[in-house]
């Protein structure tokens, strides 16, 4: 497995393996829309070791109170059906974050399975005085420091871009 920076030649395989992962094509059209506005900070992809996109996920700017942080959130994460239990989303997300990290980006969040994502270091965003914009069950909107201190001084409301609006 190989996993890398999404390429254009890719875009339509992501789009494939999204309408056949999620119950509707939402998740498809945000990333398409989030590429298309140039609100995509970060899009990797799990290719098989025939090259087929098995995996994917995408990181892009959120917003605390209005204020830009550099902070990303991470979403969506898709792995096709017949390869997961394997590893392949893990390696996705700590790649990512280990890629902002070098970019210099401080702060990821993630709506989720707090049981998934704290394997990667996420926690609840409660801790660290932030809250989503959308009503979200407890503990499934979580926070991860990529630079020590990123959460130190800021608490409040983190808003996504207006793309995932439309979900």
């Amino acid at each position: 497995m190989l996993i890398r920076t999404e390429a254009p030649a890719d875009i339509l395989a992501i789009d494939r393996l999204l309408k056949s992962v999620f119950e509707t094509d939402a998740e498809a059209k945000l990333v398409m829309s989030l590429r298309e506005n140039s609100h995509l900070t970060l899009s990797l992809v799990a290719c098989s070791d025939e090259g087929e996109v098995i995996g994917h996920t995408m990181f892009s700017p959120v917003m605390l109170d209005g204020t830009d942080h550099n902070w990303q959130g991470l979403a969506p994460l898709a792995v096709k059906e017949e390869f997961r239990k394997q590893g392949i989303g893990e390696t996705l997300v700590k790649e990512g974050l280990s890629s902002l990290h070098e970019f210099g980006y401080p702060a990821c969040v993630v709506l989720g399975d707090p049981n998934y994502y704290s394997r990667m270091g996420f926690k609840s965003a409660s801790q660290f005085d932030l809250t989503c914009a959308w009503e979200v069950p407890a503990g499934a909107f979580q926070a991860v420091e990529l630079a020590s201190g990123a959460f130190d001084e800021h608490s409040g409301v983190i808003e996504y871009c207006p793309e995932f609006n439309e979900l």
